[in-house]
């Protein structure tokens, strides 16, 4: 049964959400992260990325740094800047992009949920990132950025949230970035209690994009019970701010990868090993993978298409992957890239931006790129379902969520 719990947010005023709303803290790096607070002074992005308020002498991940991002989101909310919900309710939250709508429901999990695997993950989290993210939340007394969930579409809560969508919006706003942002409340006591109802007759939700924040938001939440021995499952730091969608109207790009060099390889030499294993053919134009069992390749300013050949792809749900194909052929056995987690040979590329970031890399200072097929949510909920974890860097999940319009005070 999973457990997905209406709450009282803390959200902006109308007239500055749109300002207030930010995209998540690890897109961008610090530089990027001082540009856009200087830009946009109502950024939530000071509270997300809170070493935007000192110089560079100052860590990101000093003591103070944390310590100002509590004091600036109590700042916003004593200045009237953020509201509270009069009551426990559920939002709806809908992203627009390239005419492409997208609808999640905005609620609190459960950490028990996470703990106990109804809410299945599928990837690794490294120590040193959810660190940084539960020193963020403990500052804050809040998680400030939504995880992002999935789920297997269901009739009922679908038939209230294109009901609720026909009424009055909360919010409507285009962000910088093009996507449009529209966010409607569902207050009535019988459909709060009617989509509490159908998540509870469900095992199964999905991370699928958050990894790091909802374990930091979890163990976060342990802290608290252990500074509350006497706790009794309802107090809220029990739950972690969530936008969960029906997996029906998700999108996932690839997630492609970019080499510093061919590991000692001349190009012909590099090329015949991967012919072991792909048809391999030059392409005029830049290589899409239009079906799974395609890998573009682009290097000395030249795209080719890679197509596996029979027999070299596994039948488990892991080593099925296009991205495991590539990492088990190709990056480990030829190019010496054991770990992509930690090779600083390697980089990961969200397909957001596009084969020409690809081409760009290249031709600057890298060696090899690689356009991937993307990953299918069926295939991201198999290999949960499994038990098992994904490659690193293998969903790249469009639009993204924005931080600031939803606070879940703990």
């Amino acid at each position: 049964m999973a457990t997905i719990r209406s709450f009282r947010a803390y959200r902006p005023r109308p007239d500055v959400a749109g300002r207030v709303a930010a995209l998540p803290y690890d897109v961008y790096n610090r530089q990027e992260a001082e540009i856009e607070v200087k830009r946009e002074p109502m950024s939530f992005l000071k509270v997300d990325r809170a070493e935007t308020s000192f110089g560079p002498e100052v860590d990101t991940y000093a003591p103070c740094v944390y310590d100002k991002a509590g004091e600036l989101l109590t700042q916003m909310i004593d200045d009237g800047t953020y509201i509270n919900e009069q009551k426990p309710v559920y939002y709806i939250y809908e992203l627009i992009m390239d005419g492409r709508h997208q609808t999640g429901l905005v609620a609190c999990a459960s950490i028990d949920d996470y703990i106990n695997g109804v809410i299945k993950k599928h990837e690794n989290t490294r120590e040193d990132k959810e660190i940084d993210r539960i020193k963020h939340v403990e500052a804050c007394n809040a998680q400030t950025g939504p995880i992002f969930l999935a789920y297997r579409s269901m009739d009922v809560v679908n038939t209230i949230i294109d009901r609720v969508k026909t009424g009055e919006k909360l919010y409507g706003f285009t962000s910088p970035d093009g996507i449009t942002h529209n966010v409607w409340i569902i207050d009535d006591d019988n459909d709060i209690e009617t989509i509490r109802a159908a998540f509870d007759g469900i095992n199964e939700i999905y991370i699928a994009d958050g990894h790091h924040r909802s374990a930091s938001a979890v163990k976060a939440g342990l802290h608290k019970r252990t500074a509350n021995p006497d706790y009794t499952g309802q107090e809220e730091f029990n739950y972690f701010l969530s936008v969960l969608f029906p997996h029906d109207q998700l999108m996932i790009m690839p997630y492609n990868r970019v080499v510093k060099d061919l590991n000692g390889y001349h190009k012909d030499e590099y090329i015949s090993l991967v012919s072991e294993k792909f048809e391999v053919s030059e392409s005029d134009i830049p290589v899409s993978p239009a079906n799974k069992g395609e890998i573009g390749m682009y290097m000395d300013g030249t795209w080719y298409k890679l197509k596996v050949k029979a027999g070299v792809v596994p039948t488990d749900v892991v080593g099925c992957l296009d991205v495991s194909v590539l990492q088990d052929n190709v990056l480990a056995p030829i190019l010496g890239i054991g770990d992509p987690r930690t090779d600083q040979r390697i980089q990961f590329v969200g397909g957001i931006r596009g084969l020409s970031e690809l081409e760009r890399l290249v031709d600057d200072k890298m060696a090899v790129a690689f356009s991937m097929y993307p990953t299918s949510i069926t295939e991201l909920f198999d290999i949960a379902d499994a038990g098992k974890l994904m490659p690193p860097k293998s969903t790249w999940f469009e639009p993204k969520l924005r931080s600031g319009i939803f606070i879940h005070k703990i």
